[in-house]
């Protein structure tokens, strides 16, 4: 395992193709500090006595102890034990811990990659060419990204009907030492912080988009490989510090005619694997949605709680109500993700297979509890917000500068009106409430909040993962029973 000043380290020799708000810049740019803050932490945790045992695996490949995000899951107890992870890690930044992305691509090649090199159209070794990929990536200590996101272009039309073929990832040219890639993949949370970028199809394909249908890893800073860069970054502070200063990075990740060496290729040109890989990292990446909101959810109950508490209404009944509908929410989807977990096996539901043994033998979520943990959380982030809003009322959406609230001619005015519960120290009041906006009423948060919809699949896509895999036939079988009827 490396240490964060190690990983820092290599992010200042990588070259510079990051590009944002008209300048190009270096991966230690001061903008993406408070990234690395969160990035750092999952170097820290690995090392921590206290946090270990969570943060770290057993490499399946080398026998050694390696970071549990750039491990191959191999039983329940992984699972169970990379979703509390999750969830410990999100709380401590209050937010994404950002490495999520990595290991679950990670665990979706790995899947789909040994039953493509099975395939008598495969173009090379796939699962041979991921385990050498996948061991460096597990001695070095990288950090990965996926992604999977295509502009998709006109959004009703499939890759080979768009105008322009460029808007979905596609193989321009294959030579005998690799291939050439072309097209851009869009929202690509860390890219900007990533040793590594693993790339993998959107969507299920056709026969006609074999193209399309490919999966590979390249380094972040590529030949061919341009990264226009987007921040999210928590306000400045001057006066009242936080506890710690966190933020996050997306990037449109452009290949520009990038080529690929074979050795990094992992699918290319099988149709149903594109596919699988595809359905697989959505799922590995919703069931590690069942650690992350839950923590979330967390600290919007600590939010709602301590607001209800300043304000002095935390006894009302409708303020419990809220906060009883928010705990639902969080444990429920925990719960979901917890079952998932527990049911995880080396199977994998596949259009027009149903359910089937798929991969060397690593472990795989179950789908439905997957979806439904994902689901249930997503529906509800405006809800929360909502919420968040009803309780603390107006005085977030107008409070005070910084500024003022140090300013020796406003100091004392602004402290005696901003006082709410005698109880409860100003200082520590003013320090709440600018945390509370951090989280509902700046940019970050109402990116933060479009992320955490969308991200790992808009609820949509869990309906239709959920609706097409669950055996509803079984349920009407038990209501003929009741019936009288015979079952079909």
């Amino acid at each position: 395992m490396k240490t964060k000043e190690q990983y820092f380290e290599r992010l200042k020799k990588m070259r510079r193709n990051l590009y944002s708000n008209g300048e190009k810049i270096d991966r230690l740019d001061e903008r993406q500090q408070k990234c690395l803050n969160v990035i750092g932490l999952t170097f820290d945790a690995a090392w921590d006595p206290e946090t270990s045992d969570l943060c770290t695996a057993t490499s399946h490949l080398t026998g050694q102890t390696i970071n549990r995000f750039n491990h191959i899951h191999q039983s329940p107890n992984d699972l169970h034990k990379k979703q509390d992870m999750t969830r410990l890690l999100c709380q401590k930044v209050g937010g994404c811990i950002q490495r999520c992305m990595g290991v679950d691509a990670s665990n979706a090649i790995h899947t789909v990659s040994h039953e493509a090199q099975k395939m008598p159209q495969a173009k090379t070794a796939y699962h041979d060419n991921w385990l050498k990929w996948l061991e460096r990536f597990q001695l070095e200590d990288l950090v990965g990204c996926c992604a999977q996101t295509d502009v998709k272009g006109e959004r009703l039309k499939r890759p080979s009907e768009q105008a322009d073929p460029d808007m979905y990832v596609r193989v321009v040219e294959e030579k005998s030492d690799g291939i050439v890639v072309r097209g851009s993949k869009v929202h690509i949370s860390e890219a900007s912080v990533a040793d590594e970028i693993l790339v993998v199809p959107t969507r299920a394909l056709k026969g006609d988009e074999v193209e399309y249908a490919v999966s590979f890893a390249v380094p972040a800073d590529q030949e061919g490989v341009k990264q226009v860069v987007h921040f999210h970054n928590a306000r400045e502070r001057d006066y009242y510090q936080r506890g710690m200063d966190t933020g996050a990075t997306d990037s449109y990740v452009i290949f520009d005619d990038c080529f690929i060496p074979w050795e990094r290729v992992f699918t290319c040109g099988e149709n149903q694997m594109g596919g699988a890989t595809a359905l697989l990292f959505a799922l590995f990446h919703r069931h590690s949605y069942s650690g992350c909101k839950p923590a979330l959810f967390d600290c919007v109950i600590g939010l709602a709680a301590m607001a209800a508490e300043i304000n002095g209404i935390e006894k009302a009944s409708h303020v419990r109500e809220m906060l009883a509908e928010l705990i639902m929410y969080a444990e429920l989807g925990y719960a979901a993700g917890y079952t998932a977990s527990d049911l995880g096996k080396s199977e994998v539901y596949l259009p027009g297979m149903g359910v089937v043994p798929f991969g060397p033998g690593n472990c795989i979520p179950d789908s439905i509890y997957s979806n439904v943990g994902r689901y249930l959380s997503g529906e509800a982030v405006f809800r929360e917000q909502e919420i968040l809003c009803n309780i603390a009322g107006g005085l977030p959406a107008t409070f005070p500068y910084e500024k003022d609230l140090v300013n020796p001619e406003t100091k004392e005015l602004l402290e005696k009106y901003i006082k709410r519960n005698q109880e409860i120290p100003v200082e520590d009041q003013i320090r709440f409430w600018l945390l509370f906006i951090d989280h509902t009423l700046t940019g970050t948060a109402g990116s933060h909040t479009y992320g955490s919809y969308h991200g790992g699949g808009s609820p949509i896509m869990e309906q239709i993962a959920i609706t097409s895999q669950y055996n509803v036939e079984s349920k009407k079988d038990i209501v003929r029973q009741l019936a009288g009827i015979k079952p079909k």
